[in-house]
């Protein structure tokens, strides 16, 4: 794994362990494509940060601060690390050991983010024994204070399975797709507040 572009472009980062999934440098590459002359100045979100690659990336474009969210210790010191070997720990930013839905719950500002990056974990087994799962994307997509913590103009960029169904984008907050695409076996939906 790598910085792509940016103030930081060609450092490597250190991957978290076996359990988490990072997004590929490729599927990152597209995703910033995509994204252009908005992160510049960016406030951006890393929900589900894992090893920090998405919120990393945006700092190296010029983002001007990055809130990291990963609920696993040893993956948030990861996070660390990954910031000072790229030399990004200069930057506004900071990095919240806790459940995505606590921190949304908790500490989210109206309008106090540009950018929201979110990979949660792919369809996630709560009971296996039961066969019942939870779609962490559609729940993500539902609460009420995600869609607040967005500035006017901001976008949602949310990694999902492929497979999975789509996230529901009307209930109880609507969401616009302005862009879907897939990449080998994952999703990436590109979302903004509908009006």
């Amino acid at each position: 794994m790598r910085v792509i572009a940016g103030s930081a472009g060609g450092l490597s980062l250190q991957p978290p362990d076996k359990n988490t999934r990072p997004t590929m440098d490729r599927v990152r590459g597209a995703i910033f494509s995509s994204l252009g002359e908005r992160v510049p100045e960016a406030r951006v979100l890393d929900l589900f940060a894992g090893s920090g690659a998405l919120g990393i990336e945006a700092l190296s474009r010029g983002a001007s601060s990055a809130t990291f969210v990963e609920h696993l210790g040893p993956t948030a010191g990861l996070i660390r690390k990954n910031l000072q070997s790229t030399r990004l720990d200069r930057l506004p930013g900071t990095v919240q050991q806790m459940d995505a839905f606590r921190f949304l719950d908790l500490y989210v500002e109206e309008g106090g983010f540009d950018l929201i990056f979110a990979d949660p974990p792919y369809l996630k087994d709560t009971r296996p024994s039961a066969g019942a799962v939870t779609n962490l994307a559609d729940k993500l997509l539902t609460h009420p204070n995600l869609s607040k913590a967005l500035g006017a103009e901001g976008l949602l960029i949310l990694e999902c399975e492929r497979r999975q169904p789509l996230p529901s984008l009307t209930s109880p907050i609507s969401w616009e797709i302005l862009s879907d695409r897939n990449y080998g076996e994952s999703r990436i939906l590109i979302l903004r507040r509908a009006s």
